[in-house]
């Protein structure tokens, strides 16, 4: 194999260039990105980056000299013509490869009820983060964050740090609930009210006030959120539409084998946000965290260069709210049994254990970074034990 095509310019498609290099691969690699901007890390946009306490260039990612990659910015993939291995680009170029890594990620997932207008936003690239960031330095102190997941937590708490007025809307009861529980759930509920956040929890937003900029929310019990600045976390969808017709299977995401390689093609991956991968423990599943697009690139690029082996990280993922840092090692379920190990729910500091069966399937960190590694250790092994057949 003497050239490789890496179709998204992201954290994935980076780490998949590092790693096609770290493993041997001399030939030619070409990293295709829809964005004008050199790639940047994305967990900062919604915390240091929105707050103005990192630059530019700390968001961006490091490149070593070495890597001798050519960068295509500003260039979107618009189809693959798998008979001629050819990416086509939306300019009528066409790319041809011999390898090829998928690394598209998501975009932000647009309610029915959005619309485009001055103060509304969605959070999933730098120019989204830019365009917050300048709303606040206009004067704008009144936000509505719409869906409270991990981002619009995050953003909360950021934009309640710079002194604004925050409102928290979701449908669900209390923050992060179907992935944290109804019991973590309530702290992270508490430390918004502790922060002065207003929250607005299981009602449905109907859409935005205002015509020619945004004005508020409006709820589907008739209440209306007045604001100057409207920012909506309403999940995530992987960018595949590229691919329609290219024969790679397509189930929310591309769908990949345990070691990466897409259903569909020959000598083709994926990884990141857009791969669903058959998980060796946890079955078929998409992943958008840091360190799963990271592990999961390097497996893809052992893949497409014939060393191939199950991916068999665990996931994890952290967050920063407030002056807290909230951490999850594993994949847990909304019915398994929360059981809290170190602490208590009420003290500054806590883990806590997801189990099912009596067998352990995530450990959660309230402020206890120490003690991740001890229990992420437990966590594996309780997954591997689970499906030994499956265990490289």
């Amino acid at each position: 194999m003497r050239s490789v095509v890496i179709v998204g310019a992201s954290l994935a498609g980076v780490s998949a260039a590092k790693s096609l290099r770290k493993h041997g691969f001399t030939g030619s690699i070409s990293v295709v990105g829809d964005e004008p901007h050199p790639p940047y890390q994305r967990p900062p946009l919604s915390k240091q980056f929105l707050a103005g306490t990192w630059d530019r260039p700390r968001v961006d990612l490091r490149m070593p000299d070495t890597l001798g990659v050519e960068w295509m910015l500003g260039a979107r993939a618009a189809s693959l013509d798998a008979y001629r291995r050819d990416v086509v680009l939306a300019d009528g170029r066409r790319l041809p490869f011999e390898g090829l890594v998928i690394a598209t990620g998501a975009r932000a997932r647009r309610p029915r009820w959005y619309a485009e207008r001055a103060g509304a936003f969605m959070l999933r690239t730098l120019d989204d983060a830019i365009a917050i960031r300048d709303h606040v330095r206009a004067g704008a102190r009144r936000f509505a964050i719409v869906g409270a997941g991990f981002i619009g937590s995050e953003v909360a708490a950021t934009l309640s740090a710079l002194g604004c007025d925050v409102t928290l809307i979701d449908i669900e009861p209390v923050p992060m609930l179907r992935v944290l529980g109804e019991p973590i759930a309530r702290v992270c509920l508490r430390a918004h009210e502790a922060h002065g956040v207003r929250c607005e929890l299981g009602v449905a937003v109907e859409g935005l006030t205002g015509t020619s900029s945004a004005q508020g929310v409006r709820l589907a019990d008739g209440h209306v959120i007045d604001a100057d600045g409207v920012v909506v976390g309403a999940g995530a969808t992987p960018n595949v539409e590229w691919l329609d017709g290219s024969g790679i299977v397509l189930d929310d995401g591309v769908a990949c084998d345990a070691t990466g390689a897409a259903r569909g093609i020959d000598r083709a991956v994926a990884a990141g946000d857009v791969a669903r991968l058959d998980h060796p423990y946890y079955g078929s599943h998409r992943v958008e965290h840091w360190n799963n697009a990271i592990t999961q690139a390097d497996a893809a690029a052992r893949t497409l260069l014939g060393g191939a082996v199950p991916h068999v990280a665990i996931p994890f993922f952290w967050s920063d709210q407030y002056d807290s840092k909230l951490q999850l090692v594993g994949l847990p379920s909304p019915t398994d049994t929360i059981r809290v190990v170190e602490g208590s729910l009420d003290a500054p500091r806590f883990v806590a254990l997801y189990e099912r069966d009596g067998v352990a399937t995530a450990a959660f960190f309230f402020n206890s970074m120490h003690r991740v590694a001890a229990y992420t250790a437990t966590i594996e092994a309780a997954a591997r034990e689970a499906t030994p057949a499956a265990a490289p």
